[in-house]
């Protein structure tokens, strides 16, 4: 099904004329995104303007014809949803396409959106560059680079059909027992700021319509998701208003101006109150303050935790707070569903407790952005088989490579160990991390916690970089459990986080584990140099590491270029990463942030990181 043309002059049809000509819908004269916008809502019925405020997650569908029967305005494939029966690009491709072609099933034939949590790169999809995670990218300090990063991720997601992505996230980490701390830039709101809106640039580029590579940004979570007592995920904010404006509402005017047209609302609460039934901050604050004109969309299942005990009160409170589109994972088996969503709000509009306003704003909120990715010139056409084949090309690997390189941090480089010198005879690298490309990469990477081992296609382990590096004369020996054997010259330890992510990544004891300190004690033991390399997703309190290491790398979380860390221990690349974090040099400092002087020196401050030059 095509948009056709119709050949009335647009001038006898007014300024918002909309016509139906053989079956589909073609705006006429409104050439404005919020003019086209504003005549198609006027054409809409109710269940039309509420279809729109629904995106249902893939596998909640109990039908995907129920796409075009309750005019649903979007889809999204969460943690754990993926499409079967795998995650190649060419099951991404069916998915959007097949659900595009559903929505074209209905009267005014609205394309839907498809979202995905493409959070470091296109991270769901079975060989796609995993980029680093946004820690290391705040450790770059480098704007134009995570900008560029984000460009590659748009390239990558467009492959698949999609072209809605739910990042950046610019939560502020205020404490590391977070299980996101990862997901945020820095615990400092103006780098978080800074890296926010160049990660906007590049999603969307010059213009949303610019075809064929922008996609919409989702901004995520407003407000305070990093600040929360006890760096409990999904917590209490527990912040003056003031801190809570200057801190965690910060990141959010810098991304706006930016372009962002979507935002995520947070599940956590400010001091007691949840986020999604908050008028004050949604609407007063977001909408009015700072002039967003974009639409708000619920994190997952977020507003059922409003009141557990009445789902129509959860609906109710959030749409009156300013909630424009409401995620809903469930399938038809489950008591909150999005047939009950959909009757509900029809119930509440026909009750006077949700207004026909406040429909005619959301639905309209959504329309001007569909308007303005040029979703409602035309109908939408299949996938770019072309764009599907740059997914993981070697430019975009390059490009992700750049981004360890510049983001890993050198904490300690005792008697200029760092770059490795050339001459020597024989490397023994140990611990499994060096060989495990999924605790490389960390959570969110093709499932929705990660996994250990080989969780995607084309990534290079830190080994296989160095086995392939050529180094003349040196020989490299590997040993997962941490045999030394033969008489190296110098023993590189590499230390990982299992992965993890949201609910299950919080930690209460950041102490490195006992057989990390083993695996450093014995290499120390040995008498040879002893290089240590750290995958985490935050700082951690490393005691005896630290002392026993000569040199101590934060890798943080690299992804899936494990050459670019190569790079720099060789030094083919010059260490120039900085701390976006304070490292803490005990549990007793936890949360400690630049600026908390009561706590005495951390183990490294905000902004440390040591520098090397290139290896002649």
């Amino acid at each position: 099904m095509r948009f056709l043309r119709s050949l009335v002059p647009a001038a006898a049809l007014g300024a918002a004329s909309l016509v139906l000509a053989g079956g589909s819908l073609w705006a006429l004269a409104p050439q404005e995104p919020a003019d086209k916008a504003e005549a198609l809502l006027k054409q809409m019925t109710l269940d039309e303007k509420i279809g729109q405020m629904v995106q249902v997650d893939l596998a909640a569908l109990a039908d995907k014809n129920d796409i075009a029967k309750y005019f649903m305005g979007s889809v999204l494939c969460g943690g754990g949803s993926d499409p079967a029966p795998d995650n190649l690009p060419s099951t991404w491709v069916h998915a959007n396409d097949t659900c595009q072609a559903v929505s074209q099933h209905t009267r005014l034939k609205v394309p839907l959106l498809f979202g995905i949590d493409a959070v470091h790169g296109h991270n769901n999809v079975q060989g796609a560059v995993v980029f680093p995670h946004n820690i290391n990218l705040g450790a770059t300090r480098n704007p134009k680079l995570v900008e560029e990063a984000a460009k590659v991720a748009a390239r990558e997601i467009v492959g698949t059909g999609m072209r809605w992505a739910f990042a950046p996230c610019v939560a502020v980490a205020r404490d590391e027992r977070w299980g996101r701390t990862y997901e945020s830039f820095s615990e400092d709101p103006s780098l978080v700021s800074e890296m926010g809106a160049a990660y906007v640039r590049g999603l969307q580029g010059a213009k949303l319509s610019a075809e064929p590579f922008s996609v919409l940004a989702c901004v995520k979570h407003y407000a305070g998701d990093g600040g929360t007592t006890g760096g409990k995920d999904q917590g209490d904010t527990a912040l003056d208003e003031s801190t809570l404006r200057n801190t965690h509402i910060f990141p959010y005017r810098a991304a706006i101006d930016a372009g962002a047209d979507s935002i995520m609302v947070s599940y956590n609460t400010w001091n007691g109150v949840k986020l999604h039934a908050s008028k004050e901050l949604l609407t007063n604050v977001l909408k009015h303050e700072l002039g967003f004109h974009g639409f708000l969309v619920s994190d997952w299942a977020a507003i059922d935790q409003i009141d557990p005990t009445s789902y129509i009160k959860c609906i109710e409170q959030s749409i009156n707070a300013g909630l424009d589109m409401v995620m809903i994972p469930n399938g038809l088996d489950k008591p909150n569903n999005y047939v009950n969503f959909i009757d509900g709000l029809k119930q509440l509009v026909a009750d006077g407790k949700v207004s026909q306003e406040r429909i005619d704003d959301a639905a309209g909120r959504i329309l001007r952005v569909k308007a303005k990715m040029g979703l409602l010139d035309h109908a939408p056409a299949p996938t770019n088989k072309a764009a599907t084949a740059m997914i993981g090309s070697p430019e975009h690997r390059e490009v992700a490579r750049e981004c360890v390189r510049q983001s890993a941090v050198l904490l300690k480089n005792e008697g200029s160990m760092l770059p490795l010198k050339p001459g020597l005879k024989h490397i023994a690298v140990v611990g499994q991390a060096a060989s495990d490309l999924g605790m490389q990469c960390g959570g969110w990477t093709i499932d929705w916690q990660g996994k250990p081992g080989e969780v995607t296609a084309g990534g290079t382990t830190l080994i296989q970089a160095l086995q392939a590096a050529g180094l003349q004369g040196t020989q490299v020996t590997y040993s997962a459990e941490g045999k030394i054997e033969g008489n190296p010259d110098l023993i590189l330890v590499v230390l990982g986080e299992k992965p993890y992510a949201e609910m299950f990544g919080d930690r209460f004891n950041l102490s490195l584990p006992a057989n990390d300190h083993a695996l450093v004690s014995a290499a120390k033991r040995t008498g040879k140099p002893v290089v240590t390399l750290l995958y985490s997703g935050r700082p951690l309190i490393l005691g005896d590491v630290l002392t026993h290491s000569d040199a101590l790398v934060a890798a943080f979380l690299p992804g899936t270029e494990g050459a670019g860390l190569a790079d720099l221990l060789l030094g083919k690349a010059p260490f120039v990463g900085k701390l976006p974090c304070t490292w803490s040099a005990s549990m007793i400092q936890i949360p400690f942030n630049q600026g908390d002087t009561a706590k005495g020196d951390p183990q490294f401050p905000f902004g440390h990181g040591l520098t090397t030059t290139v290896a002649k």
